[in-house]
């Protein structure tokens, strides 16, 4: 749709959603100008924040994502929070449509007797603290022994091998100092893994699960009993070959003998466990009591009424993530999302809110892994150009919208917003890699807020 003046869109989130739909919409023939916008200093969201730093394949996905922002036809803000910073009126003032990935970061509830004692945590604020997130605190209490992680997918998994490592085997990593102090000093021997279906239902990738098997001094535990298969896991198994390769992984570590299990720290799967009640004294986790299942037929589980303790001090939810409400935006406080259709934001009666969209998590829930990011993202844009074509057609296009590209920054600016930019990154970046040249690593993040702020518009001041 060419039009002799550039429309302006706003992406509000620079993860893998935001990023893959700016980018989208860059190659569309629509003639576009399009701010990133994202409510830290630096890009990438749960790439860079949400997976456990010993993953080298995010390595891979990062540079695909910075590719992207290096060819400069995406405008990167950050540091500019939506609904504190920005509101929805302000953004309609400068854009034409604005596209919301703002992902989903917050764990989902588990409403279980005993979850808000000391000692029971999400396992997003977890994950956010190892993987240097600045709003969270720089210090987390590790002082357990035996831990509980509730859940049967990969965060469950790197929840259950960052508490089981020994922090020597995560200094090639990018871990910030702080968190490398902390686990350090954690005297953890044990984590017990609970998931409340069989293991033909475990939602693991096949590699997440092998690499468990390798952490060095770290024994898996397994147990017999907890190993059923009902018609439904049997279709399960025969229909994926995914599903298939993470039973006989499984399934093989039942056959070792005690006499090799000689490790210092031990991760222990267990299955048919639904968790109960979250033990305590004096408003402190001392144990986790867990209800055993049994498969129903169809790979679905219910409860047996025997119910079994385990002597925790810590215990980790790992049953999801859920998403946040955005300032003006209609919400769906049961699915956690935006209400749409195919990426186009839909009011409470059902109608399409006209220029607003959604892509990725705060879209479809946090399901799926970067495949499926992309093509949401398509869907959106797709849909979004179809819509501005329309209202050009129409001569509906508001000409209220202020173009000028500098209007925004002049505004944050003059009311002190200390906004970063893509050249910040770069600064950023370049910093963190000569941290981890001084510490024979390739790199080590920055964590506090501010001090990103400084070395991403050129103050670079040390801490």
């Amino acid at each position: 749709m060419p039009t002799t003046t550039p429309l302006r869109v706003a992406v509000v989130g620079a993860g893998p959603a935001g990023i893959y739909a700016a980018d989208i919409l860059s190659k569309t023939d629509l003639n576009v100008e399009i701010d990133l916008l994202e409510r830290l200093p630096a890009p990438y969201g749960l790439v860079r924040y949400g997976v456990a730093p010993d993953h080298p394949r995010i390595k891979g996905i990062i540079n695909a994502l910075y590719k992207v922002l290096q060819k400069g036809t995406v405008r990167f803000i950050g540091n500019v929070d939506y609904g504190t910073d920005v509101d929805l009126a302000e953004l309609r003032a400068y854009y034409d449509a604005v596209i919301f990935a703002t992902g989903a970061i917050r764990d989902a509830d588990l409403n279980i007797p005993g979850i808000d004692l000391d000692g029971s945590y999400g396992a997003a604020d977890f994950v956010s603290w190892y993987d240097g997130h600045p709003d969270v605190p720089r210090t987390w209490p590790l002082e357990a022994t035996q831990v509980a992680v509730l859940g049967a997918g990969n965060v469950a998994l790197d929840v259950a091998r960052v508490l089981a490592k020994h922090v020597d085997d995560l200094m090639v990593t990018e871990i910030p100092e702080n968190v490398a102090e902390g686990l350090r000093s954690s005297p953890i021997t044990d984590v017990h893994l609970f998931g409340r279906r069989g293991p033909a239902q475990v939602k693991f990738t096949p590699l997440e699960l092998r690499e468990l098997g390798h952490v060095p001094d770290v024994d898996i535990v397994v147990y017999p009993e907890d190993f059923d298969f009902d018609e439904g896991s049997e279709e399960a198994i025969r229909s994926s070959n995914q599903t298939k390769q993470v039973v006989k992984t499984l399934t093989d570590w039942t056959l070792r003998e005690e006499s090799e299990l000689t490790a210092s720290r031990r991760i222990h799967l267990h299955f048919l466990h639904r968790p109960a009640e979250i033990l305590g004294t004096d408003g402190q986790v001392t144990g986790i009591r867990t209800e055993r299942t049994e498969l129903a037929g169809d790979g679905s589980v219910r409860g047996t009424g025997r119910f079994e303790d385990f002597d925790v001090q810590a215990v980790y939810r790992a049953v999801g993530y859920f998403g946040s409400p955005l300032a003006d935006v209609p919400f769906d406080p049961v699915a956690g999302v935006v209400p749409n259709e195919g990426g186009r934001v839909l009011d409470e009666r059902g109608e399409q809110v006209p220029g607003l969209y959604a892509t990725g998590w705060i879209k479809r829930g946090p399901v799926g892994l970067i495949g499926h990011t992309k093509s949401d993202a398509s869907e959106t844009v797709r849909h979004l150009v179809a819509d501005l074509a329309e209202r050009a057609e129409q001569g509906t296009l508001s000409s209220a919208v202020d173009r000028d590209p500098q209007a925004l920054l002049d505004r944050l600016a003059a009311d002190g917003i200390p906004y970063t930019t893509w050249h910040g990154w770069e600064l950023l970046d370049a910093y963190e890699r000569s941290l981890g040249e001084e510490h024979g690593r390739e790199r080590v993040k920055v964590v506090p807020r501010e001090h990103m702020t400084e070395i991403s518009r050129g103050v670079g001041a040390r801490t």
